[in-house]
């Protein structure tokens, strides 16, 4: 019998610096052109065709978002630097995460036995990296080759991204809880700059404590035209149906 292994919590960058740890849920991923296919990949769990999946992205890009996902989804370990021999050793089934390979200092003969375990017994394995298989500092080409068979996917910082994390950040240090289609929408419509996520984020929040309510749509398309009318570039926003706010 296997021993007993690990723990369910991540090693890895955080969403944002912050004093306190965001929020990692699937309601709380926020999808964009630079994720989408990594996204759909953790998604579809178990219906893999192939069990390793490479996740490679700069830092913040949402791989330990999406590690945290699969990790919920499938009851995966994540796994530390020192482990990966005696898992590969033990075999079994369990689901493994294992973040930043190309970065921490993980055994290469350990990952090398690992990545031939979750090859032949259909082991689901969930890597991380911020650089392409061929950047990794490996001593041989034994653990590069295996890795290359695994299915990658790019995430990309977009510029959706990055502004929607201005807000999931602005709001998180208020201790304020917002739906992420929210940011999307605003996103979408604002001006794109980094001072104009500020502007809006302060609006909104006044707002909602002037009318005593959550931030939610209408508060939402009122801030944006707020902001239009100050640009006079005014005009009503009529595709979001705000009698159907929760």
């Amino acid at each position: 019998m296997a021993t007993p292994i690990l723990s369910d919590e991540p090693r890895g960058q955080l969403a944002f610096e912050l004093g306190h740890t965001a929020s990692q849920s699937e309601a709380d991923f926020l999808v964009g052109k630079g994720n989408a296919l990594a996204h759909s990949r953790v998604m579809a769990f178990p219906q893999w065709p192939d069990p390793v999946t490479l996740l490679i992205g700069p830092a913040k890009s949402g791989k330990s978002h999406l590690a945290r996902i699969f990790a919920d989804r499938s009851g995966a370990a994540f796994v530390h630097t020192d482990d990966l021999e005696r898992l590969a050793r033990d075999g079994g089934s369990q689901p493994l995460v294992v973040e930043d390979v190309d970065r921490l200092d993980y055994d290469e003969a350990g990952l090398f036995h690992l990545l031939n375990q979750s090859m032949r017994d259909q082991r689901p394995l969930l890597l991380t990296a911020r650089e392409e298989v061929s950047a990794w500092p490996l001593a041989t080409d034994d653990v590069r080759s295996r890795a290359r068979r695994a299915t990658a996917f790019s995430l990309e910082l977009t510029d959706d991204i990055q502004l929607s994390q201005m807000f999931v950040k602005l709001f998180d240090d208020r201790q304020i809880a917002v739906d992420p289609k929210i940011f999307a929408y605003l996103v979408a419509r604002m001006e794109r700059s980094a001072e104009e996520v500020v502007i809006l984020a302060d609006l909104m929040d006044r707002l909602a404590l002037e009318k005593g309510t959550a931030i939610n749509r209408a508060i939402a398309v009122a801030a944006l035209e707020m902001r239009r009318s100050a640009d006079g570039n005014a005009h009503p926003e009529q595709d979001w149906d705000e009698t159907n706010d929760e």
